[in-house]
C-alpha cells in the first residue's frame, strides 16, 4: 500500500473499509447486468467518465497509509484502459453458441472473482461481454471492492447510472415493504405477564445472541457437511442463478402470515437440507449448520440518491453499514426423510428472525469490533470477521431491487444479480429482486458443491412450500 506524508485533507477510510481490505481478507462485490441487446462498447469510456466516476470520489481514489498509520482515500487520475476489459469468447470451431457462452461466462466470472485488484489504482473494474448467452445478448460486470461500500451503497450507485426503460423522466420505484403484525393494535387488555415478558425477553435475547455470536466467531464451529468443507484457504467458486416469481412469494407470505424474507430463507434452508440428502444418502440432516444472514443496519425501505447518502448525518449514509445474524438451519429428524412438513422451515425461520430483531446483540457485536479496532488494529478485527464466516456453513445477503424495467444508455436490462467474492465459506447465496422476479445467485465452491444439484433443490423446495402454503386455509 502506498505511503503518503501529506495526508492533510484526505478522507479517512472507515473502520469497516479497513477490515474488508486487509491482509486477512479482501472482499469484492460483482454486479452482473444482463442486456437485451448487444453492448455498444464504443460509448463505454464516455459513459464511465461522465456518469460512473462522478457518482462518488472513491471511484477515482486509492487507499494510502498516512503518517500515523491511518488509512486515507487519495484522489488520483483514472486510466480507463486499466479498468475496462472487453474479453471475447470463442470455441475451437470458431464462433460459439449461447450455451457454450454460458459456460465461458461462468468460468470468466469465477476467474475475475479470484483476481486481486492491482495496487496503486482505484478499486473497481468493468467487464463488457458482447457474446450472446441463453440469458442475454450482452453482459456487463461491475467488480467493486467492498471497501468502497456495501451492497446498498454500490447498488444505489449503479442505479444512478440507470433509467426507467418505459420513461426515463420517471423515478425508479421499489416494492412496498410493510411489517406484518398479527397483534391487534387496539387491544387494551394486555396482561401483566405479557408486559413483563416484553420488557424482559429483549434482555435475555441480547445476552444469548451476543454470547452465541462471540462463541461462533472464536471457538464454536459448524459441523463439516456437504455444504461446509472447512478449508483455511480461499478456493475458487462458480456462480449460477435461479429465478422465482415475486407474486408467488407474496402469496406464500400472505397465507403463512410471515415476511417475504422469512419465505426466501425458508426456501433456502429447505433446499439446503434437500441437497444434503441428495448428495449423499447417508448424509446427516441434523448437523449443526448456521447461516450468516447479512442485515442492513440502516433499516430503510428503499434506495436514496448518492447525493443523499454522502450528505453529513444522512439517515442512509454511504459506506458499509451491515451486521451478521446467526440463523441456525432447521434440523430434520431421521424419521422425516420425506420432509413431511416443508412449511416448518418458514415458520422456524420467522420465529428466529423475530426474536433476534428484538435483541441488541447486533449492536453489542458492533461495539466489540470498535473496541478491538481501538485496542488492537484493523487486522485483528478482519481476522475476527473472517473467523465468523469460516466457522459458519453459508452466508446469505438480500437486496431489494426496482419494480420497473430499467435501461443503461438505451440498452434495456433483462436481468440483474450480484455475488460476493473472496469470502471463506463454501456456499454463499445472494438475492436481488428486479421487475417482478427474485433472482437467487448461488456461489458454490468448485469441486465440492454440485451447483446444478443445489439449484434443482432450490426449485423443488420452492414448489414444496408453495404447494403446502396454497393448501393451507
Amino acid at each position: 500500500m502506498e505511503l503518503t506524508k501529506e495526508d492533510d485533507g484526505l478522507e479517512p477510510v472507515s473502520p469497516s473499509g479497513q477490515y474488508l481490505n486487509s491482509k486477512v481478507m479482501s472482499v469484492s462485490i460483482l454486479g452482473i447486468l444482463e442486456l437485451e441487446i448487444p453492448i455498444d462498447d464504443s460509448q463505454a469510456t464516455a459513459l464511465i467518465r461522465d456518469i460512473f466516476l462522478p457518482i462518488n470520489p472513491r471511484f477515482s481514489s486509492i487507499m494510502v497509509m498516512g503518517e500515523k498509520g491511518a488509512r486515507k482515500w487519495k484522489k488520483v487520475g483514472v486510466n480507463m484502459e486499466n479498468h475496462v476489459h472487453v474479453p471475447s469468447f470463442s470455441s475451437s470451431k470458431g464462433s460459439s453458441s449461447p450455451s457454450e457462452n454460458d459456460s465461458f461466462l461462468k468460468s470468466y466470472i469465477s476467474q475475475i472473482a479470484m483476481q486481486p485488484f492491482p495496487q496503486g489504482q482505484p478499486l473497481w473494474e468493468i467487464h463488457i461481454i458482447n457474446c450472446p448467452t441463453s440469458e442475454a445478448q450482452g453482459t456487463l460486470i461491475f467488480k467493486l471492492h467492498h471497501a468502497l461500500g456495501d451492497g446498498y451503497s454500490l447498488v444505489g450507485a449503479l442505479l444512478s447510472c440507470l433509467q426507467r426503460a418505459d420513461d426515463p423522466s420517471l423515478l425508479v420505484t421499489f416494492p412496498s415493504v410493510k411489517k406484518f403484525s398479527s397483534a391487534n393494535k387496539d387491544d387494551r387488555t394486555i396482561g401483566l405477564r405479557k408486559v413483563v415478558s416484553r420488557c424482559f425477553s429483549p434482555l435475555v435475547n441480547t445476552v444469548r445472541d451476543f454470547g452465541w455470536s462471540l462463541l461462533k466467531s472464536t471457538c464454536v464451529k459448524d459441523d463439516l457437511s456437504p455444504i461446509r468443507y472447512g478449508s483455511e484457504s480461499f478456493r475458487p467458486f462458480s456462480v449460477s442463478t435461479v429465478t422465482f416469481s415475486l407474486d408467488h412469494i407474496k402469496e406464500i407470505k400472505s397465507r403463512l402470515r410471515v415476511t417475504v424474507n422469512d419465505v426466501i430463507l425458508g426456501v433456502i434452508f429447505l433446499a439446503t437440507r434437500l441437497y444434503m440428502q441428495r448428495v449423499s444418502t447417508n448424509s446427516n440432516l441434523s448437523t449443526n449448520s448456521t447461516a450468516l444472514v447479512l442485515l442492513n443496519t440502516r433499516n430503510l425501505r428503499d434506495y436514496k440518491t448518492v447525493r443523499e447518502m454522502v450528505r453529513p448525518n444522512s439517515e442512509s449514509p454511504w459506506g458499509n453499514h451491515f451486521a451478521f445474524l446467526h440463523v441456525p438451519i432447521p434440523k430434520v429428524k431421521p424419521s422425516d426423510s420425506q420432509f413431511s412438513d416443508p412449511l416448518k422451515f418458514v415458520h422456524k425461520t420467522h420465529e428466529v428472525i423475530k426474536r433476534k430483531r428484538s435483541s441488541f446483540g447486533v449492536i453489542l457485536t458492533g461495539k466489540l469490533l470498535e473496541i478491538m479496532q481501538k485496542c488492537r488494529n484493523a487486522e485483528a478485527v478482519a481476522k475476527h470477521i473472517s473467523g465468523t464466516l469460516r466457522n459458519s456453513s453459508m452466508a446469505i445477503s438480500n437486496l431489494i431491487g426496482p419494480t420497473d424495467k430499467l435501461s443503461l444508455a438505451n440498452h434495456p436490462l433483462k436481468g440483474m444479480y450480484y455475488t460476493v467474492a473472496d469470502t471463506p465459506e463454501s456456499l454463499r447465496i445472494t438475492i436481488f429482486s428486479y421487475a417482478g422476479n427474485l433472482r437467487v445467485a448461488v456461489g458454490a465452491e468448485q469441486g465440492f458443491i454440485d451447483s446444478e444439484l443445489y439449484n434443482h433443490s432450490l426449485l423443488d423446495a420452492f414448489d414444496m412450500i408453495l404447494r403446502d402454503a396454497c393448501q393451507k386455509q
